[in-house]
């Protein structure tokens, strides 16, 4: 198991013994009680930190694809209404994420639906935030750490330098997990959605299958009992263990960017442990809801407690302001 892994085991056993606690969205740990500095000093030093590091590793979670429109999974909006509005005409969903929970009457229509999903993701733009991002970590040395499935981040940098820790939408696995193999979705998913046009239902002779067991395929992704953990997982927590290990005596950044509370033991949890424990590390999160920050961090961090859209593009505004140093 390799460090970082090791992390994420240790607090998800956290996680488990305190569930009720965080099922009602809070925290177990003790928080700081000191008062947040007026936004626009927080700005400041979010722009301060990020020149001032060594290197940065980005925490980057759904909160961050949800703040630049991709907000279609929990419920039924505009943005769920554009890609999916013919499957909540039909079934009333309520979010992207309902209708990946629906007793189907036919593989064909299953998988109608889940190729448009897929669709939705590997096709969508680059959205604002996280060129945003981008802007700011110009000529930093970085690394990027994501739950999010939705390949936004490969979209803009190498995938060395991002470890897709849940998953990619890009990939099929075997549902039964019969091998430790992925193969392209991109091109399966394209011929789905186009042979589908404006019905909900795919031909049955392109219901992608297993090359090995010829059994039904699946996205390559966490969330429905079969994620294949296997050599292409292993990689994604090897690549951010290698990086964290390598600048540990660095002043290294911590940037945590809309972790919500279905999954702080991937990347919230581990940026405090590490910044508790190296020497020059610092942490700041931005998050639309929670200000969670560590009484034992209060000295090291800092929770920016609004739109991680504006708090993006507001830091991007300042830092192309400021003189560099």
């Amino acid at each position: 198991m390799s460090f970082y892994e090791d992390l994420v085991t240790q607090t998800q056993m956290n996680y488990s013994r305190y569930y009720s606690i965080y099922a009602a969205g809070r925290t177990p740990y003790e928080l700081t009680d000191k008062p947040a500095l007026p936004y626009d000093q927080q700005i400041a030093r979010l722009v301060q930190a990020i020149r001032e590091a060594d290197c940065v590793v980005v925490g980057g979670a759904s909160g961050l694809s949800a703040a630049g429109g991709g907000d279609f999974y929990y419920e039924d909006n505009a943005s769920y209404r554009k890609y999916f509005g013919k499957y909540a005409e039909k079934y009333h969903f309520k979010g992207a994420f309902a209708g990946m929970m629906h007793h189907w009457s036919s593989r064909e229509e299953f998988w109608g639906y889940l190729a448009t999903f897929l669709h939705t993701t590997q096709t969508a733009p680059i959205r604002p935030p996280y060129l945003d991002l981008d802007a700011l970590l110009k000529g930093k040395d970085f690394f990027v750490l994501t739950t999010n499935q939705d390949t936004q981040f490969v979209k803009l940098y190498p995938e060395e330098k991002v470890a897709e820790i849940q998953g990619d939408h890009r990939f099929f696995q075997c549902a039964a997990c019969c091998t430790d193999d992925t193969w392209d979705a991109v091109g399966p998913v394209t011929e789905m959605v186009q042979a589908m046009g404006e019905h909900t239902a795919i031909p049955t002779e392109l219901i992608p299958r297993c090359p090995h067991c010829g059994g039904e395929a699946f996205p390559w992704v966490r969330g429905y009992g079969n994620f294949l953990q296997g050599r292409k997982y292993e990689e994604q927590y090897e690549k951010i263990s290698r990086y964290v290990l390598a600048h540990k005596d660095s002043k290294i950044l911590f940037l945590e960017l809309g972790v919500g509370r279905l999954t702080p033991m991937f990347i919230q949890e581990p940026f405090w442990n590490l910044t508790l424990s190296f020497p020059h590390a610092r942490y700041i999160a931005v998050n639309n809801q929670h200000n969670f920050l560590p009484k034992q961090l209060e000295d090291k961090g800092m929770v920016i407690v609004e739109d991680i859209a504006k708090v993006l593009r507001d830091a991007r505004s300042a830092g192309s302001q400021e003189p560099v140093q």
